[in-house]
């Protein structure tokens, strides 16, 4: 089993470790519920090292990204990112990514933890023909998520700057990235909790130096280091899609609510048959807002009038809203936001309301 580079500071503050797509990750510091409102009104750090870190360079670098991605990732400039998928030839999603653009031919994406070989083997399966080279660095740097209001105010007592969303710049401190191979860090404005925040990438040794220091300040900040419990609350609040779980090589962008990845104004793989896609009746990516503290999991029945229009990919109790949530997907002209269903827990049926994905605002 893998280690991040912070694995003994997950030890030394008490984390509860688990097997996390054979990486041994922090479950939880605390409560799970504590963790999830220190992000919501506070701040909270994450340990996302595990997650991957992919190198495109070359004369065809622009070219490339834009041919293996339905976004037309061109469009960046450098200093910018945005979020997109890998969609096989019939149009359905392998995983889903966030792209950043270094320099006017370099790029590096972050595919998930259990895609990160995958991944990186279908990008290099489909480099025939391009000139560019290819990098995985994911086991030579690491990362760390500052999410929520009070993220800014402690990276700013820090002396680290804090950017746009999807944008992200350097420090020019002494710290070494292995991406760009220069005496910087990346601060990025990205996270997976719906709050503001950013995610620091940099060298293992630079990251375990970085989460001290910002262990150190939490109590200033309200805040707390967070697990995967946490991270998992916070992002089925906001809809967020978690690859492997809400889709598995099943779904395509238009289902999963994601169509704003699609620009159709350029080639790209998988483009003939996810258009054909389109235009039929498919399943949509919905929220579900029990009306108790009832959890529906993964597989339980959506009803609506006696029938069965869909099931449950994720189910959590939402801190936020007291109550039990879901997220998963149904027929597309049968249920729409605001509508009443019914969704089968132990053999007992619980209404609750559809909603967009995002359930907390």
């Amino acid at each position: 089993m893998r280690r991040t580079c912070l694995y003994e500071e997950h030890i030394k503050l008490g984390g509860k470790m688990v097997d996390f797509h054979g990486w041994e990750m922090p479950l939880q510091y605390s409560r799970i519920l504590e963790e999830h409102m220190a992000v919501r009104n506070g701040v909270g750090i994450f340990d996302v090292s595990h997650m991957g870190d992919i190198v495109i360079e070359g004369k065809d670098s622009v070219r490339f990204v834009d041919y293996i991605f339905p976004t037309r990732v061109s469009k960046l400039k450098t200093g910018e990112a945005l979020y997109t998928a890998f969609l096989t030839d019939n149009g359905i999603i392998i995983d889903d990514t966030i792209i950043y653009r270094l320099s006017s031919n370099k790029f590096f994406f972050v595919p998930n933890a259990g895609t990160i070989e995958l991944i990186y083997k279908w990008v290099i399966d489909h480099s025939k023909g391009f000139d560019v080279k290819i990098s995985n660095v994911s086991y030579d740097i690491g990362s760390i998520a500052v999410q929520g209001p009070n993220s800014q105010p402690i990276l700013n007592e820090m002396k680290y700057s804090f950017p746009e969303q999807f944008h992200f710049g350097y420090d020019k401190s002494n710290h070494l990235n292995m991406i760009t191979g220069e005496k910087n860090i990346i601060i990025s404005g990205t996270g997976y909790t719906g709050e503001s925040g950013v995610e620091i990438i940099g060298s293992n040794d630079d990251i375990v130096e970085i989460w001290q220091h910002l262990v150190k300040l939490l109590p200033k900040y309200n805040g707390l280091p967070c697990g995967l419990g946490a991270r998992d609350t916070l992002r089925t609040e906001k809809g967020m899609l978690l690859s492997g779980v809400d889709f598995s090589m099943d779904r395509d962008p238009f289902e999963c609510s994601i169509s704003f990845i699609v620009d159709s104004d350029h080639e790209f793989i998988g483009k003939e048959k996810l258009m054909e896609r389109k235009v039929v009746d498919r399943d949509i990516f919905r929220g579900f807002i029990l009306a108790d503290k009832s959890i529906p999991r993964a597989g339980f029945p959506i009803e609506l009038n006696g029938n069965m229009i869909g099931k449950i990919t994720s189910g959590t109790l939402s801190p936020v809203l007291g109550k039990g949530i879901g997220l998963g997907f149904v027929e597309k002209h049968a249920l729409k936001p605001g509508m009443e269903c019914e969704i089968t827990i132990r053999d007992v049926k619980h209404k609750a309301t559809a909603s967009k994905p995002k359930m907390v605002p």
